[in-house]
């Protein structure tokens, strides 16, 4: 899904900025690139269903999955209609493998029973029974991220901020990077672009994302004699995945002292995704640190906000973290303390 949600995310932003409005351009190139864009983002849906019913049933249910996704795409189901297509298919294809047939007919199974009957049950329930209430709540959802005030989004933002980096894209990771990602991949019929929310909610998202490595980098830049020669090492190599918005260059620290490292991460993560929501910063691209800097609305924002971010990040580990040195030496004098017990 995220390839394509990218992929689309990117060049309609493009498309939107070399046009110089704040709308999808209506002819030349840049129209034509904006489609691709629009094109891109609308098979999220239909390909999350897919490989949701792909990764239970294997590729007998990807047809079912995909047109199933699609049908949750078209009648705004949007990504939660497209994650109960892909499951109802793969319950669906699963029973239907278990009909028997003669051995003459077997191999019509996988190539026409399935993707015909699977196909006409989910299409069925989600034209008939199940997609327009999931419609109705997906309506409902974005109607009220729409009419949150600032406290509001505030919270919001202390919240995906915190989720983000508190386990650094693991599960809870992936829920706030899916539920952003969903949502600059929901179109406003109006304007043919993401909604204003939406952008906002993804720069929050994409400012957490970079704050952990950024921030356990410039400290190990800061206080160096707080950290080992391997910690060092793998500083500078967390401010690059930082910049490039991979989260996980933080792991390695949170691995070796997390009571320090995650908190730091969360607190962070937090206020720079606060500042980000707050002052009104929109990320087009579903992905996060500097490399997706030059189709962010408001740059600027953007850049103080995850710098901010790092910096707290960075001030919280060196401030708890204790010196390198002085375990060491603690280390040796248990060592002494002991043989003198021993002899």
């Amino acid at each position: 899904m995220i390839p394509f949600v990218v992929a689309g995310g990117v060049l309609l932003a493009i498309s939107v900025l070399l046009s110089g409005r704040a709308a999808v351009p209506s002819e030349g190139v840049l129209a034509d690139i904006a489609n691709i864009g629009i094109t891109g983002l609308g098979l999220m849906v239909p390909i999350l269903s897919g490989y949701i019913a792909f990764s239970m049933v294997d590729r007998v249910g990807l047809a079912p999955g995909i047109i199933g996704g699609m049908i949750a795409s078209n009648i705004g189901a949007g990504f939660i209609g497209g994650i109960f297509s892909g499951l109802l298919t793969g319950i669906v294809v699963y029973y239907l493998k278990k009909i028997e047939l003669p051995i003459a007919f077997k191999s019509l199974m996988p190539i026409f029973v399935i993707p015909l009957l699977g196909t006409l049950i989910v299409g069925g329930i989600m034209y008939w029974i199940i997609g327009r209430p999931i419609a109705l709540v997906m309506s409902t959802m974005t109607g009220w991220l729409e009419t949150l005030g600032s406290g509001n989004l505030l919270i919001l933002g202390l919240i995906l901020g915190a989720m983000i980096a508190s386990d650094m894209g693991g599960p809870i990771n992936k829920v706030a990077f899916g539920f952003g990602s969903a949502m600059v991949g929901t179109i406003n019929s109006q304007t043919g672009l993401p909604s204003t929310t939406a952008l906002t909610i993804m720069a929050a998202i994409g400012v957490a994302i970079c704050i952990p490595p950024l921030g356990m980098g410039l400290a190990t830049l800061i206080a160096p004699k707080k950290f080992t020669e391997e910690e060092k090492t793998s500083g500078k190599a967390a401010i690059v995945m930082g910049l490039m918005g991979i989260t996980e260059g933080a792991i390695p620290f949170a691995a070796s002292d997390p009571t320090r490292c995650i908190p730091a991460n969360i607190i962070g993560s937090s206020v720079g995704s606060a500042i980000a929501i707050t002052f009104g910063a929109g990320n087009p691209a579903p992905w996060g640190g500097w490399i997706v800097a030059p189709v962010v609305q408001r740059p600027l924002v953007y850049l103080i906000a995850s710098i901010i971010g790092s910096i707290i990040t960075a001030a919280v580990v060196v401030i708890t973290k204790k010196s390198v040195q002085s375990d060491d030496v603690k280390m040796e004098t248990d060592d002494f303390d002991l043989e003198l017990e021993i002899l």
